[in-house]
């Protein structure tokens, strides 16, 4: 079990391991799709109340819209209601997030699902769930093309090029998951590995016939080179479907079960207050600064906060069905019910 709190002389072989098991899966960097939220490191300022075992914790996020959340928490204050200063460490990519997890340079990590299952399966680390994020809208996640191309419909994905983030990831699973739903061999398909802001070149291009996008570059790229949908890839097996979370060491939640307990509540009153669209766009402004009229119409994730382990179970189980693991992952053990404590 690797736990927090290592030596520092041991960081190097941890995060070696990591490289191994990332470079063999080769991870997305912001798998949960949902855009790009910048902005500097955030942290409150204020002590903690003594009724957590440890009341300074980093955290490392993404740059996606899916932890506004976390910015509300901070904004609002709940993490100081809750006893907890939280320094707000933003990671470049999933690599780089999970890679502060594992090393001990940070407590709790955002990421895709995928990424820490694929660690827990590899032996890389012990995660455990501690809170739920974000989970699929319809029409946030599509396969868009330009109004030339020859794809005008599911139907005509078979035997084409199509852009994804990162290969043998949840964003090529989704696509395979569509084609197969409509009974379509993915495996005639070359697939192209394109970073999102990318995507719209390599369709205007021509260098792929279709492309998976997320917001906001979804909704920036309709406006800017005319993108039109194909298909939304969270339908039928994918609707609805869990997409990232906040996880951390098994090791520091057995030794730190309050301050767990007191993440768990202030994320589930932001996550609440994010229910409410005009809480979120000021922080995709004031963060991501993103431009008023586009926040308006970006689409926004399902945002949550209690883990459900039927739910994220579906995560782990498209993983096998897409090869993406090779064994099948238990994640009910992987949860950390909510605590009063």
């Amino acid at each position: 079990m690797l736990r927090h709190g290592t030596t520092t002389e041991r960081r190097p072989r941890k995060r070696a391991r990591l490289a191994t098991v990332v470079a063999t899966i080769g991870l997305l960097a912001s798998v949960s799709g949902c855009g790009l939220l910048g902005g500097s490191d955030e942290s409150s300022d204020s002590g903690g109340n003594g009724s957590v075992e440890k009341a300074n914790i980093t955290i490392a996020t993404l740059p996606a819209i899916d932890v506004a959340p976390l910015h509300l928490a901070v904004k609002n204050g709940y993490f100081k209601e809750e006893g907890l200063n939280v320094k707000i460490d933003q990671a470049a990519s999933g690599q780089a997030a999970l890679t502060k997890l594992i090393g001990g340079d940070a407590d709790i990590t955002f990421s895709s699902y995928v990424p820490f299952l694929v660690a827990q399966s590899k032996g890389a680390a012990d995660i455990k769930f501690v809170a739920d994020a974000v989970s699929t809208t319809p029409d946030a996640i599509q396969l868009v093309t330009m109004p030339n191309s020859s794809v005008k419909s599911v139907k005509d994905l078979e035997n084409k090029k199509i852009g994804v983030s990162a290969l043998n990831t949840i964003s090529d699973a989704l696509v395979k998951s569509v084609m197969k739903t409509n009974g379509l061999d993915f495996n005639t398909v070359e697939w192209v590995p394109v970073s999102f802001p990318d995507m719209a070149g390599a369709l205007s291009r021509g260098d792929v016939d279709a492309a998976l996008m997320i917001e906001p570059f979804l909704t920036a790229s309709a406006s800017s080179t005319g993108t039109v949908p194909v298909i939304d890839v969270a339908t039928g097996p994918t609707k609805d479907f869990p997409l990232a979370g906040y996880g951390a060491l098994a090791g520091f939640v057995e030794q730190n079960p309050k301050t767990v307990a007191a993440f768990q509540r202030a994320m589930k009153k932001a996550s609440d207050d994010a229910q409410d669209r005009s809480k979120v766009e000021p922080v995709l402004v004031d963060q991501a600064k993103v431009e008023p009229a586009i926040a308006s119409l970006v689409k926004l994730p399902q945002f949550h906060a209690t883990l459900d382990a039927s739910r994220l179970q579906r995560v782990a189980d498209l993983m096998v069905e897409f090869d993406i693991v090779k064994e099948k992952i238990d994640v009910g053990p992987m949860i950390v019910q909510p605590s009063e404590t």
